[in-house]
């Protein structure tokens, strides 16, 4: 079969499902990182420092990846920074090997920051790259929730197979697994895939093609979106970073027992994400409500987990934790790249991930100062508390505010 006679539909599902398998094995190396460090180093503020260079790259680098993406082009900037990732990952892979301790423990929250970066990268060029491979723009809302519900299906398979590997053939499998997997996207947009380059709008130099004229143009609707995305990932975004010490509290500190905690995670995360899919038309005209509602679900599911301590009962909660921030994290991208007209989309595509990534890095340090100073069950009381009454004010004063999809690709 002639490669390149693929079709426009076939080139997205085979995108989609490459990006899945390096999603599954990133979160198999994300597990095997943070049963490392707990397991070395111990406390819950190396685990938050671990997630913290994952996401807070996002609120120096973003940014200058929307910047330029819009400038230089979506196709460019992904293939550099799915280089990047394979990196970045590698040098995760060769620290199990080749050092030990603190010098181990060093290499892998370098190997985690510099991911970190490289990602902020490939997600602002990903986002506007699949304006390019659609065949029509009604199609985008959908081919973007379905990356979400396809990130999050890699999110459910990764922990177990990251845990399962650590236990039976050690940490450096996964991690190797993790830098392998990068391979397949890498080939997929290199060889396979033949976006439509002249659909793609870039932005001048200069002022017009700052971060900060996109911010102004959005429009006080996506400014909102982003805003309450931000406040909302401060307040409760924190598990990723803390998922081993929840484990641990939950299940044990097995790391099986951190595979299946993260794999409940995924699996709401995947809730979250086909109840978005199946609404995202509707999801989108009302996004206030939307994102307030996700937040809202986030908040009430930390509170159950401060007032349980039934193992299956944490475990629900625990699902719809990841449901609710899986729905918050992908209404946010999808409403600011269907709502900004395609010149500025990479630039709001890193504002999306300052607001929820940045966010995110953020709440995991407060939460971990706030375990040592009290204890878990505390935390999630009062980021729960503090979640609720947040949702509650945004969607009284703005749910009704209504946000028209732009039309153009």
């Amino acid at each position: 079969m002639n490669l390149h006679l693929l079709s426009r539909k076939r080139q997205r599902q085979l995108f989609l499902l490459t990006s899945g398998i390096s999603t599954a094995g990133s979160f198999a190396g994300i597990t095997a990182k943070g049963w490392i460090l707990l397991d070395g180093m111990g406390g819950p503020l190396v685990l938050a420092l671990n997630f913290a260079a994952l996401s807070l790259p996002s609120l120096l680098v973003s940014g200058v990846a929307g910047v330029r993406t819009d400038r230089l082009g979506c196709e460019r900037m992904l293939i550099q920074a799915q280089w990047g990732l394979l990196a970045a990952a590698m040098l995760g892979a060769l620290a199990i090997p080749l050092l030990d301790g603190q010098a181990q423990v060093l290499m892998l929250l370098v190997s985690t920051l510099l991911m970190g970066v490289a990602g902020s990268f490939e997600s602002t060029a990903r986002n506007k790259y699949c304006a390019l491979i659609i065949d029509k723009p009604d199609q985008l809302v959908t081919y973007l929730t379905s990356f979400s519900v396809v990130f999050n299906v890699g999110k459910l398979v990764g922990p177990p197979i990251g845990g399962w590997l650590v236990a039976l053939k050690g940490p450096s499998w996964a991690l190797g697994i993790d830098a392998a997997s990068y391979l397949l996207p890498i080939a997929t947009v290199l060889f396979l895939l033949h976006p439509d380059r002249y659909r793609e709008q870039r932005s001048n130099d200069g002022e017009q093609g700052s971060l900060l004229t996109a911010w102004r143009q959005s429009g006080s609707t996506l400014r909102g979106v982003l805003s309450l995305t931000a406040v909302l990932c401060l307040v409760g975004f924190f598990h990723p970073g803390l998922a081993p010490l929840m484990a641990e509290a939950i299940l044990g500190s097995d790391p099986r027992d951190l595979g299946i905690f993260t794999s409940v995670l995924a699996a709401g995360s995947i809730s979250g994400g086909l109840v978005l899919q199946r609404n995202s038309a509707r999801f989108c005209r009302s996004p206030f409500l939307t994102i307030g509602g996700f937040g809202l679900i986030t908040a009430i599911a930390q509170l159950g987990m401060a007032a349980s301590t039934d193992v299956s009962v944490s475990l629900a909660m625990a699902f719809l934790i990841g449901a609710g921030t899986a729905g918050l994290l992908s209404s946010c991208n999808l409403i600011t790249q269907v709502g900004a007209p395609q010149v500025i989309r990479g630039r709001m595509g890193g504002l999306s991930q300052i607001a929820f990534l940045g966010g995110g890095g953020l709440s995991g340090l407060l939460a971990a100062m706030l375990v040592l100073a009290t204890n878990l069950t505390t935390t999630y009381a009062l980021t729960g508390g503090v979640g609720v009454v947040l949702a509650v004010l945004w969607i009284w004063k703005r749910g009704r505010q209504r946000l028209e999809p732009i039309r153009s690709t």
